[in-house]
């Protein structure tokens, strides 16, 4: 009987452990067949930086200063207007007065990309700038007229636009002018950023590819790098905060998930936010941030018995949906263990003093 009984508790032991130690074992090597823990370091920390200012492809046009927006010209399109004057000509002339705009009364860029104009014929203005289309027109209109003075000016701009979409407070279209049109201009004419848009999450669709934009560093870092020229078809997309969350969770104070404010949260900052890690059950050395997928996990782990460790914590940025995982101390693994094992224990006891009653009232 007592061999019986050491049998069952042993079973006990086992299936109560292993229901207990899944993701509470964890140390610096591998959790998981081809999964392992890199440790946070201040090197891991330099090369996340490096990738963090490298996310914005090379060859982008970007204002750096006055020169580059001196040196901005705007192509004409099909659909724009353009107002084209020749002084001492008023017959080649619109004439513009208080019930006629220019823009209504203008030469419109036909589809093909021409315009008609006296004496000049029909002219292929499209992809040229208002300088290009002035030197055109006087080299034409001077085999009829002598020394001809022209001044040519898009007066209607709708062959190019851009879109901001999303979490902005008045999503729409903004055309590209002769002014240049930065991502944070265009944000700034849709009303700018509602309550609930992630400001380091805007989203720039491309010719058919997806960038990730953060205007909190061209705002609090002055990386003018990220405020892109925009183009044609370009399509901003303010993403909804609601997705910008890191859960907290294993021997903290109070696990839960957080949203990530201002774009960015450092470990540090998340653990803080929680209350803490919970000084009587928790083990500082084993810190893990889990992020990925599951066919891809990546698993990094702070040791924060070090005291370099509260430096490297408060540098290492957390990204959306990461799991930030407080392990459990070895002492408290082995309370909590004792806790779940005593109900069974007692349980097997009681079913062992049953056994041995009927046993003797057999004999």
């Amino acid at each position: 009987m007592m061999a019986r009984l050491s049998l069952l508790l042993g079973m006990a032991l086992l299936v109560t452990g292993c229901a207990m130690s899944p993701g509470m074992n964890m140390s610096t090597g591998s959790v998981a067949p081809g999964v392992e823990i890199i440790p946070i370091t201040a090197k891991l920390i330099a090369e996340q930086e490096r990738a963090r200012v490298r996310d914005v492809p090379a060859g982008f046009k970007v204002l750096n200063g006055e020169n580059e927006e001196e040196r901005y010209e705007y192509y004409i399109g099909p659909r724009d207007i353009l107002s084209i004057t020749v002084w001492d000509h008023p017959e080649l002339t619109i004439p513009a007065g208080q019930f006629r705009a220019a823009e209504t009364e203008g030469h419109r860029v036909a589809a093909d990309g021409t315009i008609y104009y006296p004496y000049a014929g029909r002219v292929h203005v499209a992809g040229k700038t208002q300088a290009e289309v002035r030197e055109i027109l006087t080299e034409k209109l001077s085999r009829q007229i002598a020394n001809p003075q022209l001044d040519v000016k898009v007066v209607g701009f709708r062959s190019q636009k851009a879109y901001v979409v999303g979490e902005v407070e008045n999503p729409g279209f903004q055309p590209i002018t002769d002014v240049p049109l930065t991502v944070m201009d265009a944000i700034a004419r849709a009303g700018g950023v509602t309550p609930e848009g992630d400001r380091s999450h805007v989203i720039l669709s491309r010719d058919g590819v997806n960038y990730t934009i953060n205007l909190l560093d061209i705002v609090q870092r002055g990386e003018i790098s990220r405020n892109i020229l925009l183009k044609d078809g370009d399509i901003l997309n303010v993403s909804n905060r609601n997705r910008r969350k890191v859960f907290v969770l294993g021997e903290v104070v109070n696990p839960s998930s957080i949203y990530i404010p201002r774009g960015r949260m450092t470990l540090s900052e998340a653990i803080s936010d929680v209350g803490g890690v919970n000084p009587r059950t928790s083990n500082p050395a084993r810190i893990y941030v889990i992020r990925g997928t599951a066919e891809r996990p990546e698993v990094y782990q702070l040791n924060a018995k070090n005291p370099a460790a509260l430096v490297l914590g408060d540098h290492f940025q957390l990204r959306p949906r990461d799991v930030v995982y407080v392990a459990t101390a070895g002492v408290t693994r082995w309370n909590r263990l004792i806790q779940n094992l005593l109900p069974t224990a007692t349980l097997l006891r009681d079913l062992a003093d049953i056994d041995s009653t009927i046993g003797d009232r057999n004999y």
